[in-house]
């Protein structure tokens, strides 16, 4: 068996259509044997499914994946497993494990890849929003935009000029936090735009109620984890919901599904690259 793992700099990478490298791991009775890293040879979900297809990859882990890059591996018989973040080592023992869940169409960083609906409920890792109400005469086209994106401080969260290739996406279709939408909208081609997005523009305000303590009785295995820990757990209707491990005592364990960036008022420079179409 072998998997293969979105790569960049020993963590899972993002952004699946602009993966620069992958991480195979070959897996014997449940165990790794040997591990290699190899250069994708070409741009695109098409290309890069070819590419794990012809180095016979059996299983994909990444982090955001859209619907077209799902039925790309889907058509090359490669399972799926999005959602993942952190040390591909890390990711790879709890696949193998059967902690790692698939999330599907996950949303991650600004709403790349966004299928999901109410946040927290259906295992989307990033923001979960309705399609973005914007207008203007980019709605509904692809475009490719570069973008920067900091916290008040200046400190600098993501960015694509940092890999060196544009995002490409439909705009207004809800592939992106809604404040991105309204943005990129009404841009011409060749602009750079500076915009101030709110929680309510970006990935919602955090909710208390998504903040929960159980007993670590409840949970098996639930006294390895370590606070800090990022961890997908079963919904009530078997969804993969994920978490992150806020604080820990010798009986409780307490989890927090709300997003990373929920509550946080954020800055974007936005750059229009292209509308395709």
């Amino acid at each position: 068996m072998k998997i293969a793992v979105a790569y960049e700099s020993g963590d899972v990478f993002q952004h699946f259509g602009h993966t620069e490298q992958f991480k195979i791991y070959t897996v014997e009775d449940g165990k790794v044997t040997s591990t290699e890293i190899i250069d994708s040879n070409g741009s695109g979900h098409g290309a890069l499914a070819t590419l794990l297809s012809e180095a016979a990859i059996d299983v994909l882990i990444c982090g955001g994946i859209g619907g077209g890059a799902q039925a790309a591996l889907a058509e090359e018989g490669i399972e799926l497993c999005a959602g993942a973040s952190g040390n591909t080592d890390e990711a790879i023992n709890a696949y193998l494990r059967g902690e790692l869940v698939n999330t599907g169409a996950n949303c991650d960083h600004h709403g790349e890849g966004h299928n999901c609906g109410e946040h927290g409920a259906d295992g989307c890792h990033g923001g979960c929003h309705a399609e973005a109400s914007a207008k203007g005469k980019n709605i509904g086209k692809k475009v490719r935009t570069h973008y920067r994106g900091t916290f008040h401080d200046g400190t600098q969260f993501d960015s694509s000029y940092d890999r060196g290739e544009p995002l490409e996406f439909i705009c207004g279709a809800g592939m992106m936090i809604p404040g991105y939408d309204m943005a990129v909208a009404d841009m011409e081609v060749g602009e750079t735009r500076q915009v101030h997005l709110t929680p309510s523009e970006a990935y919602g305000e955090a909710d208390p109620q998504a903040v929960f303590t159980i007993g670590l009785s409840q949970l098996p295995g639930a006294e390895e984890l370590p606070v800090g820990a990022q961890v997908y757990l079963q919904g009530m209707n078997g969804q993969p919901i994920p978490v992150k491990v806020v604080a820990k005592d010798e009986n409780t364990i307490t989890f927090d599904a709300n997003h990373e960036m929920a509550g946080k008022e954020l800055n974007f420079t936005i750059e229009l690259v292209e509308v395709l179409d």
